[in-house]
């Protein structure tokens, strides 16, 4: 019999898009299920046939305010305590959302954005069901992957996952106010983003592949890497006549993309122009809500205002782009060539898992590019010919994956077993 679930996320297009894919694998399953996120994405969320549930926010519009820009693509510090406490306005908001959402679901799926979902189902008395689109369980192996930390060995790889614990403790005061004055419960004795108030393992679930990023040794059983979530184009996407007759033009372009993150929109512009000039090939470019403005970059560029990277990343030679674990995992399951410029948060990660892997450079942060080293990188990714062999290799391996299938076994494992009263979930790693 087919149960209720409540997916809640929180976050840009790549923090929706994945979820957005699990929940149409749960309905294809036989199970019913709402999505809680972003107003920006109620669109996008009922054009796939899944019912939708406002999380009361509108990031998209927070993101471009220009102190958000300042403080990351800048670094003014002065403008962070302000956006601390409007980030926990909306985690606050969000959560008194979400509680009425989950109301006789069965399960609830949440992330580290909404980890407030612990505390729902605490109260309700319903599994919940972590995940992650990168690694965040501790581990000796590799220092914590959202900040830019260099390899610190066994011991203090695994101490630098306390700064994430700090962070969220940060968010944990709205979280406190809404468990007492909504859902009836005390304070937390226990805790943290992978356990419950007991002190038990929460079951989580990785959303990326380990062929990418190989699943640490030391995590524990309940941590589960299931491979990518794709969310495949449902609109009919087609190339526009201009855009066909642009491909048919000359040898296949370069994509190059920043993200719907809106830092440093007219220097970027500025880059791009004088890297394109100095590399002298063809690229389509991605405006984004950013702003980059196409009237400033050569002839040999055409501007998309956005397009399916499922259908796009097919047409063209290469990628560069941010780092988003979702563009990351579209472009090497579309098999090419990645270079990628982190502007912050993992996107370094995955761009050096991009050149571990041999698939691209090594990345450069945003903040540190030129010109001069984006055109190299454009050069390189378009003429190596065992990158671009590595990249087919990986596209072909992520293509043969099944990370939603997996993802939905896992949950229905978690209720079936919760359901028959157990307390600690028979998953395994």
């Amino acid at each position: 019999m087919g149960k209720r679930v409540a997916i809640a996320t929180i976050g840009t297009s790549g923090d929706v898009r994945p979820y957005l894919a699990l929940a149409k694998a749960l309905q294809d399953d036989g199970h019913d299920v709402v999505l809680g996120t972003n107003a920006d994405f109620e669109e996008m969320v009922t054009s796939h046939g899944v019912e939708f549930h406002s999380l009361g926010t509108k990031i998209q519009d927070w993101l471009q305010e220009s102190r958000f820009d300042n403080a990351i693509s800048q670094m003014k510090l002065h403008h962070f305590p302000q956006l601390l406490r409007e980030g926990q306005a909306l985690v606050e908001r969000a959560a008194r959302n979400a509680w009425a959402m989950s109301q006789g679901a069965d399960a609830i799926v949440v992330n580290i954005n909404t980890s407030f979902g612990i505390d729902i189902a605490e109260a309700l008395d319903i599994p919940v069901i972590m995940t992650a689109m990168q690694p965040l369980n501790p581990t000796r192996e590799f220092p914590i992957c959202a900040y830019e930390v260099p390899d610190l060995g066994p011991t203090f790889n695994k101490l630098s996952y306390i700064a994430m614990n700090l962070q969220q403790a940060y968010y944990d005061m709205p979280r406190d106010r809404v468990r007492k004055q909504l859902m009836g419960l005390g304070p937390r004795k226990r805790g943290g983003l992978f356990k419950d108030s007991n002190g038990n393992n929460i079951p989580t679930l990785y959303n990326f592949s380990a062929t990418v990023s190989p699943r640490p040794r030391d995590w524990p059983q309940t941590a589960v890497v299931t491979g990518f979530w794709f969310l495949d184009d449902n609109s009919g996407w087609e190339p526009s006549p201009e855009l066909q007759a642009f491909l048919d033009a000359g040898p296949p372009p370069v994509y190059i993309g920043f993200g719907s993150m809106p830092f440093g929109a007219e220097r970027n512009t500025q880059l791009l122009r004088s890297a394109l000039e100095q590399w002298g090939g063809r690229a389509i470019v991605a405006r984004g809500w950013g702003g980059i403005n196409p009237a400033d970059l050569p002839n040999t560029v055409f501007a998309v205002a956005e397009a399916p990277h499922d259908k796009l990343f097919q047409l063209v030679s290469a990628v560069v782009h941010h780092g988003g674990a979702g563009t990351t995992a579209a472009g090497l399951r579309a098999g090419r060539p990645t270079f990628t410029v982190p502007q912050a948060y993992d996107q370094r990660y995955w761009g050096r898992r991009v050149r571990a892997l041999g698939c691209g450079p090594a990345p450069v942060r945003l903040r540190a590019i030129t010109p001069e080293i984006l055109a190299s990188a454009l050069y390189e990714l378009t003429n190596n010919k065992a990158m671009a062999a590595n990249a087919a290799t990986i596209g072909k391996a992520l293509s043969e994956e099944k990370g939603l299938e997996t993802a939905v076994r896992f949950i229905e494992t978690t209720i079936e077993a919760a359901e028959a009263g157990a307390r600690r979930y028979p998953v395994t790693g």
